[in-house]
């Protein structure tokens, strides 16, 4: 007798056997994958090994210090080097100032009264005593001579009283008179002695105001854009000038330092000595001017912690100009026989170090202590001799040992000469 299952049962078998079929199918596909990435990984290791084991990375991509093998038999590598040498380098202390004149004179009328001529022309430079502009004294001199008449009207009043001042002494001897008619007589005298003076004071201040209707210059500068023309009306209490004198030669610049440098700027001082000073335009580019730090102010600036020094410069060469931005050096001091290099041989990785070549050569690097910077020159204190090469461009393909072909760089220059060293 045949076994027959029922009709319900039959998509269950069906559907567990496909279940097991797509697990089966499954499991290899997952597993060639993941030997895939153990293979890549493996690869990976592999050629990091054989880099680092060919000297393959140099200081800068490894970011530490240079390495102690490099590698050899693959050619020179050509360099540019520069020989440290002995010399001089100033010690500077650097800060930003603006130029500033020594003196300025802001002309402003004393009268009142008309302009009549200006004799300037806007930016010249004027000289002290120079007439520069001319009021009107016609009113001043009318007024001088009424004072003179009315002195002489009171110097003749002064004179007839002093007559009858002595005839009323000889009465008073003979009794003629009474006291009180001299006392009174002689008070008159004193009186009009009082006027006369008043007279004379009116005269000497009609004389001041002619002398002020003449404007001259007090100081020797620029003169600056003329603020009023022939014509206007002029008033002793008028605010704005009539025109600015600015003295610029010399000229002075105040430039702020740092409150840390103040000690050994204030030791200098102390011994006498007289600091120089260089004034540089805004890019620190071109020199303008040398001159002398002529004082320092009396208190540090909390919000800042710096303090402002004044510079004086003769300005000869009137690069200098009245509210100009400038960077100034101060020199503190001038260290010479010292070790100098150029600054682009330095390289900074974990250490300062620099690359010199040797004898046979070949490269090494050498650790060295850094001094002053001034320029494109620095100073070594410890790690290199004078006449020792030290290369300068080409250092990216450098390692211990190399090879390379040398060329000298113009040191002064900052060109190449002579070729390649042999």
């Amino acid at each position: 007798m045949e076994e027959h299952i029922p009709p319900a049962k039959q998509p269950n078998l069906r559907v567990e056997s496909q279940a097991v079929s797509q697990t089966k199918t499954s499991k290899p596909a997952g597993s060639r994958w993941r030997w895939f990435w153990i293979l890549v990984l493996v690869l990976a290791c592999v050629g990091g090994w054989y880099t680092w084991s060919k000297g393959g990375l140099t200081p800068a991509a490894a970011g530490s210090a240079p390495p102690k093998t490099g590698k050899k038999g693959g050619g020179t590598v050509p360099v540019v080097a520069v020989r440290a040498h002995k010399g001089s380098i100033g010690v500077y202390i650097n800060g930003l100032g603006n130029i500033t004149p020594i003196y300025t004179d802001m002309l402003k009328s004393r009268v009142d009264g008309e302009l009549m001529s200006v004799h300037f022309k806007e930016g010249d430079v004027v000289q002290k005593g120079d007439l520069l502009i001319e009021i009107d004294p016609r009113p001043y001199q009318v007024a001088l001579e009424q004072a003179e008449g009315q002195k002489v009207r009171d110097e003749a009043i002064l004179e007839n009283a002093k007559v009858d001042l002595d005839r009323y002494a000889g009465l008073l001897k003979q009794n003629a008179v009474n006291e009180q008619q001299w006392a009174t007589q002689k008070a008159l005298v004193d009186q009009t002695i009082g006027i006369v003076k008043t007279d004379q004071g009116v005269i000497d201040a009609d004389k001041l105001n002619l002398v002020y209707c003449k404007i001259t210059a007090s100081i020797t500068g620029r003169v600056g854009l003329r603020l009023v023309d022939p014509g206007n009306i002029v008033h002793a209490a008028d605010t704005n000038p009539m025109l600015v004198i600015t003295q610029v030669q010399p000229i002075s610049a105040i430039f702020t330092v740092a409150e840390d440098d103040l000690p050994r700027v204030l030791r200098k001082l102390a011994a006498g000595q007289h600091l120089q000073v260089e004034a540089y335009d805004r890019n620190s580019v071109e020199k303008l001017s040398t001159g002398n730090l002529e004082t320092v102010d009396n208190q540090i600036d909390p919000t800042t912690g710096t303090l402002r020094f004044r510079a004086n410069f003769d300005n000869s060469s009137n690069l200098l100009f009245p509210n100009q931005f400038v960077n100034l050096r101060l020199l503190l001091e001038e260290k010479g026989g010292v070790v100098l290099v150029n600054s682009a041989v330095i390289q900074r990785y974990n250490n300062i170090f620099v690359w010199v070549v040797t004898e046979n050569k070949t490269v090494t690097a050498r650790t060295v202590t850094l001094g002053v910077t001034e320029g494109d020159n620095t100073e070594i204190t410890s790690g290199l001799q004078p006449g020792d090469v030290v290369v300068m461009t080409g250092v990216d393909k450098l390692a211990e040992g190399v090879s390379v072909s040398v060329a000298m760089a113009d040191e002064t220059g900052g060109g190449k000469s002579g070729g390649k060293k042999k």
